[in-house]
């Protein structure tokens, strides 16, 4: 009886670190292969809310696939998207500048590979009708296209995400729901790139919010960015754990539980 209860025990165990393992999972755009992490909730709720990951511009990282296990444990399905895809991930800033570069400027291939992410997200076992992207830096910059695409979707966060937009391209009306978590002190957003970026909310008649963290600069959230804002781009403890509880709070107003 012993040995039976051990085995019992043993098989719970395995089964519930099975259950919040990264799973890789293969897909494509076209002939591009694209290589996604999914990750199933710890607990499952009844509306199985989701969340879809957009990683900063050096492509799928260690921060992504953290944010992803932590959302699994608070009961969420979670996909991190691979933008780039096989053949084409970078290896230095320069490679992750130009090709961050391209799907910023080729703003319609951007959103494919965000609608593609997605539909693997509601394959995982998402509800299709109960989803929040987020994103951090250039993955931040894919949340608010995701917004503006008119995707299916609850709510989009931006950490320290680029809020730039071509001025010739056509405001309409933003039904997603919108927080953007931005260091105070970013350098690699000008005034009136805020400025405009606020004045498009407004036209687009979006519901809202953006919020500044004192003494935070560009990739505040990501510990492996140093702590020298100096350059621009620092981890800032502080900032990074109010906005994630600014991103919790918004998850638990947006999406169904």
């Amino acid at each position: 009886m012993k040995n039976y209860l051990y085995l019992l025990l043993a098989l719970i165990l395995v089964s519930n670190t099975n259950f919040a393992q990264l799973k890789p999972i293969k897909y494509n755009d076209d002939t591009q292969v694209l290589n996604g992490f999914s990750i199933q909730p710890q607990t499952k709720r009844p509306q199985k809310p989701g969340v879809l990951i957009l990683p900063a511009w050096m492509g799928i990282d260690k921060q992504s696939k953290d944010v992803a296990q932590k959302l699994s444990k608070m009961g969420y399905y979670a996909f991190v998207a691979d933008i780039y895809g096989e053949g084409n991930y970078p290896t230095n800033y320069a490679e992750a500048g130009k090709q961050a570069g391209h799907f910023k400027t080729n703003y319609l291939e951007y959103q494919k590979r965000i609608s593609l992410a997605l539909a693997q997200l509601i394959k995982a076992g998402a509800n299709a009708n109960n989803i929040v992207v987020i994103g951090y830096c250039f993955g931040g910059t894919g949340a608010l296209e995701a917004a503006r695409a008119h995707l299916n979707l609850k709510g989009v966060v931006s950490f320290h995400g680029g809020l730039g937009r071509d001025s010739k391209r056509t405001i309409e009306p933003i039904l997603a729901k919108i927080l953007v978590c931005h260091g105070a002190d970013d350098p690699y957003e000008s005034k009136e790139e805020i400025t405009a970026f606020q004045q498009e909310m407004r036209d687009a008649k979006a519901d809202w919010q953006m919020i500044y963290y004192a003494n935070a600069v560009h990739a505040f959230t990501n510990p492996d960015a140093g702590n020298d804002n100096s350059k621009g781009a620092a981890y800032n403890e502080k900032a990074a754990k109010r906005s994630w509880a600014h991103m919790k709070l918004f998850l638990n107003e947006v999406l169904e539980k």
